[in-house]
């Protein structure tokens, strides 16, 4: 694997061609880009040389740039959504690290959805990108008034809600678990709090976050569906800042500021819900406990001009109970310790150690007997990246990526129970990749790479073959022993042609592996889903996705559209047999209640933006179609997908009335998730039991709703800043269904009622944000 590292860096200059001779006679100009009033490092960056726009360059997820540009006079654009443009005017002879120092502009009209330059989306080839801009999802209308990135992307095309207050989301057809959801480059395995009411992201420690719908560079893996990456913020390196917000059930503080001025500094975000103490003043919940807390933190320090070590960390939990009878909590704990280094003007290096932990608890007692349940996943994470500039067409990445995962599953014990401690499992995943962001001329760009993907079971636990759901052989494996090792290759591209200055169509295909499988019995998810790895049962997931796009701005690039066009194939996909009986018997295999097939994925998906004026938003829309055949359900014939949902339309506007008023209002529609509904029913020693024929076969009610808020900041560009925020959370009262039950009419003898669940009917919030 070594002898491979050192010679990766040498096969990818050769497969850049001959430009390396050409470059030898141009110069090199690089650094890193930051924030002047914070020194916090920004990501996206443009840094171009005017009059040639062939020579840009984007600053990657670090804050760093380079650009290889020919010799002499050149005048040098550095520009930012949200910040003053820069220019200078270099005599370049030789190369230079230049760091450049960014303004934030005082009336650079919000962008809710947006990138690093206006015309983005024609010059890039990306493909089912989109990046938030985390200043701005503050002012939009959302649950309880708690701002949040993970309700957000669902406003965006091919991203689909799980269910009404769900944070959990599914993507061109994949299921929940198909997400890599990152916090600092460390999973994060339950994204929700409070039963996906809030997610686990406090936006007031959160820097930049973007979504990748499927074709990712060769530096992601281990998802089928999408990435979702989160950085959090590195802390005011100038100033010590103090915000946070009080709600109606929650509230939240930050503080920031420098360790050591310029060099080093820090971030501590805290956030609690207090609903439990509402509680308390009823009698009937006196004793309950409903209530969740988060606690993001983050340090810096500059070692010298071309090495800095971050580490930061996440802690929240869950906690659940009433009384002594019932009681539950589940979190999140992550730390990541990474270190950049700037190997030279064209080589940048990040080597990360990665944590995470999640894991939940259940806890009854009734009569005297108690029963517990509890589940754990742990990973360790080692990730070497470098990015090397090679010359204005071409920018690689390559590295290695190790991950051992430790994976705890339901395991009971109590005193009406016995005790079945289910055996440990342990696996390695591993990969390397390469990638090449190629500017082959002014109309076109391509991104392609490769990516291999092994994954290997490790030993201590006994492992049963089934096929169909039948036992037909079992496998011991020793402690410590390597078993079965599954290989895939990953090849990814994307292309973008510009056709004219304001036309772009683009072409991508990605295939993509999953190693780790979430079974869950819910459409929304619940913290005690149950993850697995693949086993010698189990195989790796896998999905070959094929885009085709075409984008088009208009009015100097502040109104853009989308539409992209796609084709998902999945093999191995999960999905219980029949009349599965999951129980908490850690003495059943869990594997023995699956059945494996195929999957398949397609649909529109379109988005129209307006990013500048007194109003601006979006309107997206979706048409998709999910299905699985699995053979066992159905008949074998294809059936919906429990997440297939086939119209999905989104409209969000802000509006700004005044320099201290700012509304914002959303709608939301959607056709309801995919169900099983009963189609008989016979009684068995006088209790009723229901009859389900065709899996999926019928539909939840459709989903609508709007939501209103306003936003007033009085006192903007004071040292002090106070807003309040006003918001409605489904205005007219829409009751979706959140779930639908079947029972026996007991006032028509024989007959069959549907009790329908709804969650909101209608939430008012009030928020007041400060910052000084």
């Amino acid at each position: 694997m070594r002898a491979f590292l050192i010679k990766l860096p040498w096969m990818i200059l050769l497969l850049c061609g001959g430009s390396f001779v050409k470059a030898q006679q141009n110069v090199t100009l690089s650094g890193s880009i930051k924030d002047k009033q914070t020194g916090e490092l920004l990501i996206g960056v443009t840094v171009r040389v005017e009059n040639h726009q062939n020579l840009a360059v984007a600053a990657n997820e670090y804050g760093f740039y380079s650009l290889t540009v020919p010799a002499g006079e050149l005048t040098v654009v550095v520009s930012c959504t949200g910040y003053t443009e820069q220019k200078q005017v270099l005599q370049l002879n030789k190369n230079l690290k230049l760091d450049w120092f960014l303004e934030p502009g005082n009336n650079i009209e919000e962008v809710m959805v947006t990138s690093a330059q206006k015309n983005k989306n024609l010059t890039v080839a990306e493909m089912g990108t989109e990046t938030l801009d985390i200043k701005s999802i503050s002012k939009l209308p959302v649950l309880f008034g708690e701002k949040d990135v993970m309700k957000t992307i669902q406003l965006l095309p091919g991203v689909k809600s799980n269910g009404e207050g769900s944070s959990g989301f599914s993507v061109r057809g994949g299921a929940t678990d198909q997400n890599l959801i990152l916090l600092d480059e460390a999973p994060v395995y339950n994204a929700s709090h409070l039963l996906g009411f809030f997610s686990t992201f406090n936006s007031d420690a959160l820097k930049d976050a973007n979504i990748i719908k499927g074709n990712s560079p060769a530096q992601y893996g281990g998802r089928l569906s999408s990435v979702m990456d989160v950085k959090m913020k590195d802390g005011n390196n100038q100033d010590y800042n103090v915000s946070g917000g009080i709600g109606l059930i929650s509230s939240r503080l930050s503080v920031e500021g420098p360790i050591q001025k310029d060099k080093s500094s820090f971030i501590v975000s805290g956030r609690r819900t207090y609903a439990d103490i509402f509680l308390r003043g009823s009698e009937d919940f006196s004793d309950s406990k409903l209530y969740f807390y988060d606690l993001n933190a983050k340090a810096n320090y500059q070692i010298n001009e071309n090495n800095r070590i971050y580490i930061s960390g996440y802690f929240g939990r869950d906690v659940l109970g009433f009384g002594d009878t019932f009681g539950t909590d589940w979190g999140n704990t992550t730390a990541t310790l990474r270190w950049n280094s700037i190997i030279n003007s064209r080589l940048f290096s990040n080597t990360s150690v990665i944590y995470s932990d999640y894991d939940y608890k259940i806890n009854f007692q009734s009569s005297g007997n108690d029963f517990g349940l509890n589940s754990k996943i742990t990973d360790w994470h080692l990730k070497q990246d470098f990015s090397f500039y090679a010359n204005s067409k071409h920018t690689v990445r390559f590295g290695l990526q190790s991950i051992y995962h430790t994976i705890d599953p339901s395991q009971v014990s109590g005193s009406s129970v016995s005790s079945f401690p289910s055996q440990t499992r342990r696996s390695w995943e591993n990969a390397i990749y390469a990638n090449d962001d190629f500017k082959i001329n002014s109309k076109l760009t391509v991104n392609y790479g490769l990516r291999l993907s092994t994954f290997t079971v490790l030993g201590g636990d006994t492992f049963n073959i089934y096929e169909s759901g039948e036992k037909t052989d079992s496998i011991v494996l020793a402690d410590g022993k390597f078993g079965k090792t599954y290989l895939n290759l990953e090849p990814r591209f994307t292309a973008n042609y510009r056709l004219y200055d304001h036309t772009s169509l683009k072409i991508g295909y990605a295939r993509n592996t999953q190693n780790l499988h979430l079974l869950s019995n819910s459409g929304s998810g619940n913290p005690t889903d149950q993850w697995i790895g693949t086993s010698y049962t189990v195989k790796p997931e896998i999905s070959d996705l094929i885009s085709l796009g075409y984008s088009r701005n208009f009015g100097s690039n502040n109104y853009e559209l989308n539409t992209e066009v796609y084709y998902k194939k999945m093999q191995n996909q999960i999905d219980y047999k029949n009349g599965a009986e999951i129980t908490f018997n850690g003495s059943e295999d869990i594997e023995s209640e699956l059945l494996f097939g195929d999957g398949r994925a397609y649909g529109l998906e379109l988005i129209f933006k307006k990013k500048s004026g007194k109003l601006t938003g979006w309107i997206s829309y979706t048409l998709s179609k999910t299905e699985r055949k699995i053979d066992g359900i159905n008949d074998g014939e294809w059936y919906n997908a429990r997440q297939d949902k086939t119209h999905d339309l989104s409209v969000v506007a802000t509006y700004e009335l005044t320099p201290a008023w700012t509304l914002s209002g959303l709608f939301v529609y959607s056709t309801g998730n995919a169900v099983t509904y009963p189609t008989g029913k016979y009684e068995v020693l006088g209790q009723t039991v229901f009859q389900y024929t065709n899996r999926n076969a019928d539909r939840m009610p459709s989903y609508h709703r709007m939501d209103l808020s306003a936003t007033y900041e009085p006192n903007k560009g004071k040292r002090f800043q106070g807003s309040w925020t006003f918001g409605v959370y489904n205005v007219y009262g829409r009751e979706n269904a959140y779930t639908i039950n079947f029972e026996d009419n007991p006032d028509r003898p024989g007959t069959t009622r549907a009790m329908q669940t709804s969650l909101f009917k209608w939430v008012p919030n009030v928020t007041y944000n400060f910052k000084f």
